[in-house]
């Protein structure tokens, strides 16, 4: 049992948004979809879970450039695509018709209703429309050096000539970037209170998001255990909400919560509620917590791996370069993929790339197969940061933020923080590897991460 009461718009938003209640799913006949596997939809959903950077290339190297696969939850359809000729039909597609929002219905219990995430066709335009003033150029100059003061923090607490896994210090400093840039918490007892409930909520497993579609399962060992860590963080983002809005400086603060609060609906002159603001933070702190930090761990080691490309970064970061810096970043995130792909569900029948698909499909734009295409990406093994200053890599072929009227809100927030622990790491130390560091992806929650940790030394 809960040792709270649970308050009730938590268990109204897990009944609501259940997989399974949503409606999203319709028969489609697989003999009108392209070629691929067509064994047991469960077995396929683990294979594409757990060991996608091993099985989608090789479904590639099988069917070709285009196939699809049977998921769960109620067997859906999934068409894979990735030459940029596709990937720029799906992204510019109908957003009457090519819904995101259906696609990720899978994470509806902790997102909420109202996620820019999960809304389609006019509400996605209203709700980016109202987040779209804390995410401007504007407003990324005010967070920048809130950001860089959080890593000058972290980074000044390594050790010289000692091992770490800059994961779990990555981890650790975008956590505090969400909680205090994007929540705007700076008091010590309530960042003590979220950051145990936060950790939880980011470390759900697929298999629990899975379980949310069957309401027996709600009782159970793990998904009693999410589900009351949810109403337990909730219950804090809604105290916080409260008391901010009473916050007699509400205008001079700079973080994301304060600016959603004071933006209007410019045909209603109304605000965003309660729940409104807890999906929108919610889907902030999913989308941008974890996928930052293990962008950074894996640009952190490639740098290790190679003195040469460390020392260039070295010296751009000293020379105030970071447009170079974010090339390094940018190259990072192409050879090792954070999230692997960015879904459509078709509302209507669509062709793409000559293919007819009926209603009901869902297609998914492969960001794994675009980022390892060595037509796209000459000697694609390479970490080569250059190809991103030198005009090689063309539109829709580096796709990490998805692309189209549902690119990424937080793309910008994203590169800039990156790039601003990027420049404190290698002002301040030499990176290397311990002798004998390999790494490889190992998937984790909706992410890909370094299986060890990416470990570095500083000296």
């Amino acid at each position: 049992m809960s040792a709270f009461e649970i308050d009730p718009r938590t268990e109204a938003r897990f009944e609501k948004m259940r997989p399974l209640s949503q409606g999203v799913a319709s028969r489609v006949d697989p003999s009108a979809l392209p070629p691929g596997p067509r064994f047991n939809g469960l077995l396929q959903s683990i294979l594409l879970m757990r060991f996608r950077h091993q099985w989608v290339p090789r479904l590639h190297r099988k069917h070709g450039d285009v196939f699809s696969i049977k998921i769960l939850p109620e067997g859906r359809w999934l068409v894979f695509f990735h030459t940029p000729e596709h990937v720029r039909e799906i992204f510019a597609g109908d957003p009457e018709v090519f819904h995101a929002g259906k696609g990720n219905a899978i994470l509806g219990p902790v997102m909420g209703e109202h996620s820019l995430l999960l809304v389609d066709s006019s509400q996605h335009k209203r709700a980016r429309k109202l987040l779209m003033p804390a995410f401007n150029g504007h407003a990324l100059r005010s967070y920048e050096s809130m950001i860089a003061g959080l890593a000058k923090t972290e980074v000044g607490s390594w050790r010289r000539g000692v091992p770490f896994a800059s994961l779990e210090r990555m981890n650790a400093l975008t956590l505090e970037v969400i909680l205090q840039v994007v929540f705007g918490v700076t008091d010590e007892a309530r960042l003590a209170e979220l950051r145990p409930l936060v950790n939880r909520t980011v470390n759900v497993s697929p298999a629990v998001f899975l379980g949310w579609g069957w309401p027996r399962l709600q009782k159970l060992g793990p998904w009693r255990r999410a589900f009351e860590n949810q109403a337990a963080l909730d219950k804090v983002i809604y105290a916080e909400i409260a008391e901010r809005r009473r916050a007699e400086d509400l205008e001079q603060r700079t973080d994301v919560l304060s600016r959603l609060l004071l933006v209007k609906d410019e045909d209603t002159a109304d605000g965003l509620t309660d729940e409104e603001l807890r999906d929108q933070l919610v889907t902030l702190l999913l989308a941008g917590h974890e996928t930052t930090a293990t962008a950074l761990a894996w640009t952190l080691h490639e740098l290790g791996k190679d003195a040469a490309q460390e020392q260039t970064a070295r010296e751009a970061a000293a020379a105030g370069n970071d447009e170079y810096l974010e090339a390094v970043l940018k190259e990072s995130m192409r050879l090792h993929p954070v999230i692997p792909m960015v879904v459509r569900h078709l509302m209507k029948p669509v062709t793409i790339g000559g293919i007819d698909l009926p209603a009901g499909t869902n297609v998914a734009a492969s960001i794994i197969l675009a980022h390892e295409s060595e037509a796209a990406h000459p000697d694609h093994l390479a970490f080569r940061p250059e190809r991103f200053l030198q005009g090689e890599v063309a539109t829709n072929t580096w796709i990490p933020f998805g692309g189209g009227v549902r690119r990424c809100i937080g793309a910008g927030f994203s590169l800039m923080e990156g790039v601003a622990v990027l420049r404190e790491v290698l002002s301040t130390y030499d990176v290397s590897l311990p002798p004998g560091t390999q790494e490889q992806p190992k998937v984790r929650n909706i992410t890909s991460v370094p299986k060890n940790g990416a470990v570095i030394v500083v000296e």
